[in-house]
């Protein structure tokens, strides 16, 4: 649900490429925008509709999905870690198979697999094979999301592109109301007495439409003399992310055995190898170009970005667990709940547009001041009112929305200024992966937050207890994002004065959600749309 900077495209300067390659022209039917251009563009932004729409669909019909598969607590969560977990691991390293092999190759290879996943989702009949189909899921997810940001910037160009990127921010604004909404609307419709499983089984004609479509209309490209991907640091990342993860999720659930422990400090030490390994490899194409984190603009921007997704992750599913079982909302009347917080928070990601560049810090962190105040008085009328109405709670949840979304765009922006243009896309792909492992983190985290209390019960009192813990835990995630934003530059810098000082190049302000910032300036080879 959290918002990046979706219209702030990533700007370019004249500063020499640091690659060999010769970039060509782009296809001259898709710089005109011809009825190719549209069908590409149309394309590619449904294969990112679908895939940020999967991320909040699940979570209007948590307990439609409890209920019928007979899923515990620790089910619940790996409902959206599972998804959360493979694009954190895969997302730096599918752009650069995207790189390597073909764009429209890797978008088509992971929309086979998020397709097939999303039909295993919809037959699932037992918990276990619906959380691995939402984990094969989240790894199409992360072979498509790089190749659909790289592909729009390597296609279009000028005017064009602005509009291009326009419609983006558009669709992924519409992304974050339609998820709860279609997840709500599906469960409750009951269709074919199917209950949550259409949630799923919709991307099955969607994902045949990319594939029919994007093979034919969507043009390859690749990067000459690419950066290899670096298997082995993708390898000790994920097996000490998933080590960490698992112990935090499944770790109540056991009443917390020694092995949890000792899977923890595993996962401590094979991260201590990981570093070793990246610090070895400075000089080959890395996962993590560890010079990035010299700077406390970077640094603190992403752990910034950590806690955003952190406090999201624990935040939005407790929520809907809380509406609907604490207050019991049908999956609908939550729905409604989710898309009032979204318009407070496609309200201040305006706001935050409209001032960009102008308030430096200040703006985001005004942001998480507003969201801190608007969760402090919700969990006030929480434990005042057990009987909350959605009227009753509109002004605190659209403010604390309105709060989120100030804190995206800009924090994204501060974060990559200064980053050098050599080392921009890895810097991009890092600040993406941050929140959705932290998202990944925090769902984890609900184990200890939430359903320590509840343990699955659907208790309203007990579920609505435990939220009140969840709504101050999550204020004091908002108030150490808030202090770590003190890392980022006081006063604002022109654009200029990045590009010239600092070596801002692709990266100069915040790209759009995912961006691996290819540049118009980009040394690729680009190809038209297969006959």
């Amino acid at each position: 649900m959290s918002s990046s900077a979706l219209d702030n495209e990533p700007q370019h300067t004249n500063e020499p490429q640091h690659t060999t390659q010769t970039p060509t022209s782009p296809s001259p039917g898709l710089s005109k925008m011809g009825l190719t251009a549209w069908i590409a563009l149309l394309v590619l932004l449904g294969a990112e509709l679908m895939d940020m729409i999967d991320q909040s669909v699940v979570l209007t019909a948590l307990p439609a999905i409890q209920e019928s598969t007979g899923a515990g607590p620790d089910t619940v969560q790996w409902l959206t870690t599972g998804y959360s977990l493979p694009i954190a691991i895969g997302l730096i390293t599918g752009g650069r198979l995207g790189d390597l092999y073909g764009r429209r190759k890797l978008l088509l290879i992971g929309t086979v697999v998020f397709t097939m996943a999303s039909l295993l989702c919809g037959l699932a009949a037992v918990p276990g094979v619906l959380i691995g189909a939402r984990g094969l899921q989240g790894l199409g997810a992360a072979l498509m999301i790089p190749q659909i940001l790289a592909t729009l910037h390597v296609t279009f160009e000028g005017q064009n592109r602005s509009k291009v990127f326009g419609l983006y921010g558009a669709v992924m604004s519409l992304a974050n109301v339609l998820g709860p909404v279609m997840g709500g609307l599906l469960t409750e419709a009951d269709l074919f007495g199917l209950s949550w499983r259409p949630i799923f089984l919709v991307n099955v004609p969607v994902g045949l439409a990319v594939l029919l479509l994007g093979r034919r209309f969507i043009p390859e490209s690749t990067v000459n003399k690419a950066a290899r991907s670096d298997l082995t640091g993708m390898g000790l990342s994920a097996l000490a992310i998933v080590l960490i993860v698992f112990p935090l999720s499944e770790g109540h659930v056991h009443h917390w055995p020694l092995w949890c422990f000792a899977l923890l400090a595993t996962g401590l030490l094979i991260l201590g190898v990981f570093l070793r390994h990246q610090k070895h490899k400075q000089d080959n194409a890395p996962l993590v170009p560890l010079s990035l984190f010299q700077g406390r603009q970077f640094s603190g921007g992403t752990a910034a970005q950590l806690m955003h997704g952190l406090l999201c992750g624990l935040f939005f599913m407790t929520w809907t667990l809380y509406l609907q079982r604490g207050l019991g909302m049908s999956p609908f009347h939550a729905a409604l709940a989710f898309v009032l917080l979204s318009l407070g928070e496609l309200a201040g990601a305006s706001l935050a547009a409209k001032s960009a560049g102008r308030f430096a810090r200040r703006l985001p962190q005004a942001g998480a001041l507003t969201t801190i105040a608007a969760m402090a008085g919700y969990g006030i009328q929480i434990n005042a009112s057990p009987d909350l109405t959605l009227l009753a709670m509109t002004a605190p949840v659209v403010l604390i929305g309105f709060g989120l979304g100030m804190v995206g765009g800009p924090l994204a922006d501060l974060s990559l200024a200064k980053v050098p243009h050599r080392i921009a896309a890895a810097a991009s792909g890092l600040f993406n992966t941050a929140i959705h492992l932290g998202i990944a983190l925090g769902t984890a985290l609900t184990a200890l937050v939430f359903f320590a209390t509840t343990n699955g019960s659907p208790d309203a009192a007990l579920n609505r207890d435990a939220f009140i813990t969840v709504v101050w835990w999550v204020g004091s995630l908002l108030t150490l994002m808030w202090a770590l934003m003190f890392c980022l530059p006081k006063h604002a810098n022109t654009q200029a004065d990045r590009a010239t000082s600092h070596g801002g190049g692709a990266c100069s302000r915040a790209p759009p959600p995912h961006s691996f910032c290819a540049g118009p300036d980009e040394p690729a080879r680009r190809g038209t749309p297969p006959a």
